[in-house]
């Protein structure tokens, strides 16, 4: 149910149980004196519809945004009952973008902003921002555009490969399992960057925490560096393949960079060293001299 259809759907629910039950008090049902309480029951029976057809309502402030705005979010629950608003926003590749969790206030309103400026936002298409009210029946959603960013286009050639299943206490990264902690926040998504060698972990980060990642070898060797939202980060300890890292409040991602040798300063070094051992070989054979010297 999309932007402010709740909200009209909310209003037409009020006016029509309105008009019921007016009309069936007009029919004499209640004493003269009890004519004016027919509203508060009204209202009352309106409410009830309303729990029973939208507990959950969102919206948004557009429907089409570019890549570096703000998306204001805003709804209603029906009934408050002290359970947080869980906001889960899913990108057109159908991958978790972000996760939050909202205060209800006390007259059941919710409200959040979104900002699209990160690199879990820069594919172009229908992002889907759902909201769930303590049951998967109490959750509703709303569809917003993004544009001006990268071009998505599915292949829908190319069969996919089901998922890997990874246990508890690991988090999946590109078909991989890596055994991993958290806490003062959740990891919301990971993948496996083979260009840098590194694995790339969005988090949600309530409180400053920290997360503890044991990648085996063969998914990545070594520890080298970890940038935390870009940035190259200190407050880290490496012992081997286990890597812990400090993160602050409000931190969105994590890069744990390995170890490697540079492809074209090993390709320079071996020619080096091989025309190095030629040219020694040649002189020694030439001239007749001896590696070890004589004494």
């Amino acid at each position: 149910m999309n932007n402010r259809t709740s909200f009209a759907l909310l209003a037409l629910l009020t006016a029509v149980g309105t008009l019921t039950v007016s009309s069936a008090y007009a029919a004499g049902d209640l004493p003269q004196a009890c004519v004016g309480c027919s509203m508060e029951d009204a209202r009352a029976t309106a409410n009830k519809m309303l729990q029973e057809a939208i507990p959950v309502s969102v919206f948004t402030d557009k429907t089409a945004y570019g890549h570096s705005d703000m998306i204001i979010v805003e709804g209603q629950v029906a009934n408050t009952s002290g359970f947080p608003v869980t906001i889960t926003v899913i990108s057109p590749l159908n991958s978790i973008v972000t996760v939050d969790q909202l205060t209800v206030a006390e007259d059941g309103s919710f409200k959040t902003t979104l900002n699209t400026a990160g690199a879990m936002w820069k594919y172009d298409g229908t992002y889907t921002i759902k909201a769930n009210y303590g049951s998967a029946e109490k959750s509703n959603s709303v569809k917003v555009e993004l544009s001006g960013g990268v071009a998505y286009t599915p292949n829908y050639d190319t069969p996919t490969k089901p998922s890997k299943q990874c246990g508890k206490g690991e988090l999946s990264a590109s078909g991989q399992c890596i055994p991993f902690s958290i806490s003062g926040g959740m990891v919301t998504s990971a993948t496996l960057n083979t260009n840098d060698n590194s694995i790339v972990i969005s988090i949600n980060a309530k409180d400053d925490g920290t997360l503890t990642v044991t990648p085996s070898k063969t998914v990545q060797d070594g520890i080298f560096m970890v940038l935390v939202d870009g940035e190259e980060w200190d407050d880290v300890e490496i012992v081997a393949n286990k890597v812990t890292v400090m993160f602050p409040a409000g931190a969105e991602t994590i890069e744990i960079i390995g170890t490697f040798v540079i492809p074209e300063f090993g390709t320079i070094a071996a020619m080096i060293l091989a025309v190095a051992i030629i040219s020694i070989i040649a002189v020694s054979a030439k001239s007749k001299l001896s590696i070890i010297p004589r004494y």
